[in-house]
């Protein structure tokens, strides 16, 4: 096994646990009483909207960050009074990467790999392994500043993943990659946890989600309003979806406010298409008839089963690439989260 589970408080302790936990900026409540587990061995998907808390969490998981108020453990250790060994458990790559432009990425792993306590020799064969497992051999005496997006990330996460720790923080990994690329990086966090790994993913594409984690829980406004497998999420909200398409765009607002209205339940756009949770298949001609008695064009008409991106808008009321809101913690004007020592 590739992730070694010792030095663990309790070999019963869940990888995550939180208790009430609680973070303030000043008047602004980012994290809200969060009680959150992460079993070994599994992935968890953290979703929400941006500013909803989920970088605010991972911060305080990681120790970069201080509780308000509640508690926080990693194995069994307190993130606040153990803050060493929560260090010696974790990976953690955030949304910007940590490495240094003008170093190679043989250089970079080095370098890592000494911080980390590693004498010359190991950290040279560790990084050696590294770069074989991410498929950065060709390019590892090339320095970043060269490197395109997907490789990036892939050393990135590499670097955290240097000690081979048992827990494993991916703060929304695949953000700006190329559908390709982002299917190297999920075939990567399969193998991770294949070989004994416990992963907390943040992320904003939904299919992600939907195809990496085993459990998903969602927050909004710093508060956990929904948990569950992504099959019982998409179930939780109804058996199937509406998927309206409109010959003219300008008719999606009349057309999103009328299927709300007829199905009651929300809709919401995308461009030129419509889309609602549909309670009962049959109801599709009544709202398709409605439809054309308010002078909407449609152009195609579907029923399909759910997807995570209804289960987002039902929850939260708002779609999953919501804008951020001005000053919410999880915001980029604030530090970005690194790569903890």
């Amino acid at each position: 096994m590739l992730f070694p589970m010792t030095h663990t408080r309790n070999a019963d302790a869940p990888a995550v646990r939180t208790r009430s936990l609680v973070r303030d900026f000043g008047t602004n409540r980012a994290v809200d009483n969060v009680d959150l587990e992460v079993r070994r061995g599994e992935i968890v998907g953290l979703l929400g909207p941006n500013g909803a808390g989920k970088t605010t969490t991972l911060r305080m998981l990681a120790t970069l960050l201080a509780p308000t108020s509640g508690t926080a453990e990693v194995f069994g250790h307190d993130v606040v009074e153990h803050k060493h060994e929560v260090r010696q458990l974790i990976g953690l790559t955030g949304q910007y990467a940590s490495v240094d432009e003008d170093l190679t990425a043989r250089e970079n792993l080095r370098m890592f790999g000494r911080l980390e306590g590693l004498r010359g020799p190991a950290a040279n064969t560790r990084a050696d392994e590294l770069l074989e497992e991410f498929s950065l051999e060709d390019a590892a005496d090339r320095a970043l500043k060269n490197f395109s997006g997907g490789m990036r990330r892939r050393l990135d996460l590499a670097v955290s993943l240097i000690t081979r720790p048992p827990l494993i923080f991916l703060d929304e990994p695949t953000t700006g990659l190329d559908p390709r690329t982002r299917n190297q990086m999920w075939d990567t966090i399969r193998r991770l946890v294949a070989d004994g790994a416990t992963l907390l993913l943040t992320t904003q594409y939904l299919d992600e989600a939907d195809q990496l984690a085993e459990r998903i829980v969602v927050v909004d406004h710093g508060r956990i309003v929904a948990e569950g497998t992504p099959d019982a999420l998409k179930a939780s909200i109804g058996g199937s979806s509406l998927v309206v398409d409109l010959a003219v765009a300008d008719d999606a607002t009349l057309a999103r406010d009328t299927l709300a209205r007829v199905l009651d339940a929300p809709a919401y756009v995308s461009g030129a298409r419509v889309t609602a949770p549909l309670p009962d298949a049959n109801r599709a001609i009544e709202a398709l008839a409605e439809l054309r008695r308010h002078g909407v064009d449609v152009l195609a008409l579907q029923v399909s089963r759910p997807t995570l991106d209804e289960v987002f808008l039902s929850i939260t009321g708002a779609p999953a690439d919501s804008p951020d809101e001005p000053g919410t913690p999880d915001s980029p004007e604030l530090p970005v989260l690194e790569r903890t020592m």
